[in-house]
């Protein structure tokens, strides 16, 4: 497996990788869901490429940047037994030159949910993906279900910026209690870990009522907001049930359908979706 830092090693061995290559765009501190994606990378693909950047631009100025968790050698020896071919971990100076002032905005899709949340978080996003697409020139890129928005937007940019490349959204990962994984989850203390599984609670309480004929999609919101407003440690940031590809808000169900919800477990912001269809 290849480390490199510069553009310059990235495009001199992306050259002698077999295609069709897979891409993992990632931000460190990997965990299982992480892993998945680079098997399945592997398993599709006859190369495989994973990137490691925790993106400042995607951070607003009160979120958790410096915060954020890292652990290179650990993640490295995760990439490895997952059979990766090549790692590049570009530093910040090496995304963002100096002047740097070119932004890649998806319009529409970033507007609610976490982009009404977060916002100019979406711009760093697709601007980073844009350009790790652009230097690592993949076939096939992987992205976690868990992130669904995210995946919505990417799958939105790569269309209408003619990226030749696949999008693939993968199953989310969870752990045996049902919380979806995700770097974050480090920052929560042993009582927080334990409330936190009332997002899959929730998700799962909302499935259930679709699975038994509830298709009013204000009646699956009130029962996402019930659940998780019923866990002390539980602060609710929103709830939504909205179309699948457009992220619109529903009334009726009558297609495929995103359950998803923002929940501050103490001072940290998890997020998790079903999709129902």
């Amino acid at each position: 497996m290849k480390i490199i830092a510069s553009i310059q090693e990235l495009r001199h061995a992306r050259a002698l990788l077999p295609g069709p290559v897979g891409f993992v765009p990632t931000m460190g501190c990997l965990h299982a869901g992480h892993v998945s994606l680079a098997e399945r990378a592997r398993a599709e693909c006859a190369s495989v490429v994973v990137s490691i950047f925790v993106n400042p631009a995607q951070f607003g100025p009160h979120e958790d940047f410096a915060k954020y968790p890292r652990d290179l050698p650990r993640d490295l020896a995760l990439l490895e037994a997952a059979g990766v071919d090549l790692v590049w971990t570009p530093a910040p100076e090496v995304m963002y030159t100096p002047g740097f002032q070119t932004w890649v905005t998806v319009e529409g899709l970033t507007a609610p949910l976490e982009g009404a949340q977060r916002p100019g978080h979406f711009r760093g996003v697709t601007t980073v993906v844009a350009k790790l697409f652009n230097a690592v020139q993949p076939q096939k890129a992987y992205f976690g279900q868990k992130d669904a928005q995210q995946a919505a937007v990417i799958r939105r940019m790569a269309k209408d910026m003619d990226f030749p490349i696949e999008i693939i959204v993968c199953p989310t990962v969870r752990e045996a209690d049902g919380l979806a994984m995700s770097s974050r989850n480090t920052f929560l203390n042993p009582d927080e870990r334990k409330a936190a599984t009332i997002l899959f609670c929730s998700l799962s309480a909302a499935k259930d009522a679709y699975e038994s004929g509830e298709r009013d999609a204000e009646a699956l919101r009130s029962i996402l907001r019930d659940t998780i407003n019923a866990e002390p440690l539980a602060r609710l940031q929103y709830v939504s049930c909205a179309d699948y590809d457009t992220l619109e808000e529903l009334e009726k169900i009558t297609g495929k359908t995103l359950l998803s919800m923002a929940v501050f477990i103490g001072k940290t912001r998890l997020i998790d979706n079903f999709v129902i269809e």
